[in-house]
C-alpha cells in the first residue's frame, strides 16, 4: 500500500519537471508580445506548486517500488500531464475544456488529430505550445517503449530488442535506467536539430523549421498552417520529412548501437529495420503507379512525390498531408487507413500495432500452415537467428487480439454519438493508431465530432500510446487488491 501512495511522490516530481517545459512558449510569448505570458504561467505555477504537494510528503523516504507500481506510473503520467497540458488553451479561452482536453492529448501522444481551425492566425506561442507538446510527448515514448515496457513484459514488447546484438539483449541498453534514457534523450534531440537545419537549409523560415522538426522526429504531425506540408509546397522540403519521419518510425535501440559502434550497416542487418524499409518502398511504388495510372497525378514526378509522402507519413503515424487523401480514387484512402496498423518500428516514436509484431504473427501463421501439412516436423518462430519463446508469441498474439476487440468497441461507441460507419472507423483507426487524420467528417480535423465522441477519441488516442496494456492492468480488481 506504501509504495502505492509513494508513486503520488513519483508522479509529484514528473509533474514539476513538466513544469520547465513552460519557459520556452513563455519565452515565445514575450518575444512576439501575443499577450499569452498570463496564461502559461498561471499553468506553470499549477504545475510547480501542486507537483511540489505530492512530491514534499515523500522527500525524506525511499520506499522500493513493485512491478505493478510501474503500470500506475506510466498510466497516470500520461492522463494527468494530458489533463495539464490543456490549461494553456482553456485559460487563454482558444477553447472549450473537451476541445483543450483533446488537443492535449492529441500533441502529448503524438496522435496529430486537431480540433483547431484557422492555425495561420493563432497566437504564436500556442502554435509553438503545441508543437513542444509533440517534441517532450515523443521523447517521453522512446523512453517508455525502450527502458519501460519491455520491463514490463506486456504485448510482447521484449521483441523490440530481440535480434540487435551486445547491450540490446539485456534489460537496458546501459547498465542504469537514467543512463539509457539519457543516450536515447541526446539521439532524439540529436536528430530534431538536425531536421531543424535542414528544413531551414532548404528555405523554411527558422521558426516554422523547429516547430515542424518537433513533429517529423517525434512523428507527431502537428503543424502551424492549416494546409500542412502542402503550405511550403516544395518537393525537397517534402523528402526532408520523409528521411526524418522514417528515421523517427526506426528503433531507436537501433540508433543507439549505431552510433555506440559508428556502423550504419546495423539498420540493414536489423530484421525489422529492413522489413520495415522494404515495406514502405513497396506501398510507394504500387501508390505511385496507381496515382499516375488513375491519371490522379499527370507528372509521374508529381504522383511519386505525393504518394512517397504521403505513404511515409501515415504508416509512421506521423499525419502531415500535402494533399487531402481522402480524395484519392478508388480504394487508395482506405488503403491508407489500413496501413496505419501497421505502423513503425518497436521502440519508435510511431503508432500501430508495430512491424515487429507483424512479422511475428506472419511467421507464427506460416508456421501452423506447415504444421498442418507436415505434423512430425520441428519449425521454430525465428526473427533473425533468435528462436522465440512461445509466452512471447502468446503475448503478442494476446495483444493483437485485445487490440481488435478494443478497436471494434470504440468504434461501436463512436458510431452511438452520430458518427457514420466510414468516420467511425477511421476516427479510431487514427486515435488508436496515433495517426491523426482519417475520413469522412474526421479527414482534416476532429471539430464536427460530439463531445462524447471527443471523449472517446481521448481514451483511444491513449490506449493506443500506452500500448493498451497498462491502462487495462490498473482498470482490473485484481491489480488494486494485490
Amino acid at each position: 500500500m506504501k509504495s502505492r501512495i509513494y508513486v503520488l511522490h513519483i508522479i509529484g516530481m514528473l509533474c514539476i519537471a513538466h513544469s520547465l517545459t513552460l519557459l520556452p512558449p513563455m519565452l515565445v510569448s514575450l518575444w512576439f508580445q501575443d499577450g499569452e505570458l498570463e496564461d502559461f504561467f498561471i499553468t506553470f505555477l499549477f504545475l510547480i506548486i501542486s507537483g511540489y504537494l505530492l512530491w514534499a510528503p515523500f522527500r525524506h523516504q525511499i520506499i522500493e517500488l513493485r512491478r505493478s507500481d510501474a503500470f500506475l506510473i506510466v498510466s497516470l503520467f500520461w492522463m494527468i500531464l494530458s489533463l495539464i497540458s490543456a490549461l494553456p488553451f482553456i485559460i487563454g479561452g482558444h477553447l472549450g475544456f473537451v476541445d483543450a482536453l483533446f488537443e492535449a492529448t492529441s500533441g502529448f501522444t503524438t496522435t496529430g488529430a486537431t480540433v483547431v481551425l484557422d492555425l495561420d492566425i493563432f497566437p504564436p506561442s500556442i502554435l509553438y505550445y503545441r508543437q513542444q507538446l509533440q517534441f517532450f510527448g515523443g521523447m517521453g515514448l522512446v523512453i517508455l517503449a525502450i527502458a519501460i515496457l519491455p520491463m514490463l513484459g506486456v504485448g510482447g514488447t521484449q521483441l523490440y530488442r530481440a535480434e540487435t546484438p551486445g547491450p540490446m539483449k539485456d534489460e537496458k541498453l546501459a547498465p542504469r535506467l537514467a543512463q539509457t534514457a539519457r543516450g536515447l534523450c541526446m539521439i532524439y534531440i540529436g536528430l530534431t536539430l538536425a531536421c531543424a537545419i535542414a528544413y531551414w537549409l532548404a528555405g523554411v523560415e527558422l521558426f516554422d523549421a523547429l516547430q515542424h522538426a518537433f513533429t517529423t522526429v517525434s512523428t507527431g504531425g502537428f503543424s502551424t498552417h492549416d494546409a500542412s506540408f502542402g503550405y511550403f509546397n516544395s518537393p525537397v522540403v517534402n523528402f526532408i520529412a520523409v528521411i526524418f519521419m522514417l528515421l523517427g518510425a526506426i528503433n531507436f535501440g537501433v540508433h543507439f548501437l549505431v552510433l555506440k559502434n559508428r556502423n550504419p550497416s546495423l539498420y540493414v542487418h536489423d530484421t525489422e529495420v529492413r522489413s520495415f524499409l522494404k515495406i514502405v518502398i513497396g506501398i510507394v511504388m504500387f501508390y505511385t503507379a496507381l496515382l499516375y495510372y488513375t491519371k490522379e497525378y499527370t507528372s509521374l514526378f508529381h504522383a511519386f512525390d505525393h504518394a512517397l509522402f504521403q505513404v511515409t507519413s501515415v504508416i509512421t503515424s506521423t499525419g502531415f498531408g500535402v494533399t487531402d487523401f481522402s480524395v484519392w480514387p478508388t480504394f487508395l484512402p482506405v488503403m491508407l487507413i489500413f496501413i496505419s496498423f501497421i505502423g513503425g518500428c518497436g521502440g519508435s516514436t510511431a503508432g500501430g500495432i508495430k512491424v515487429i509484431r507483424i512479422i511475428t504473427l506472419v511467421k507464427q501463421a506460416a508456421q501452423q500452415l506447415f504444421l498442418l501439412v507436415h505434423p512430425k516436423a520441428y519449425r521454430p518462430v525465428m526473427i533473425g537467428e533468435r528462436v522465440l519463446d512461445n509466452s512471447i508469441i502468446q503475448a503478442i498474439w494476446g495483444f493483437f487480439a485485445v487490440y481488435v476487440i478494443v478497436f471494434a468497441m470504440l468504434t461501436l461507441l463512436m458510431m452511438m454519438t452520430g458518427l457514420d460507419q466510414v468516420s467511425a472507423f477511421a476516427s479510431i483507426a487514427a486515435t488508436l493508431n496515433n495517426l491523426g487524420p482519417g475520413l469522412g467528417e474526421v479527414s482534416i480535423t476532429f471539430t464536427s465530432v460530439s463531445d462524447a465522441g471527443k471523449l472517446i477519441a481521448v481514451v483511444s488516442m491513449l490506449l493506443g500510446r500506452l500500448e493498451i496494456f497498462p491502462l487495462l492492468v490498473i482498470l482490473s480488481r485484481g491489480f488494486w487488491r494485490n
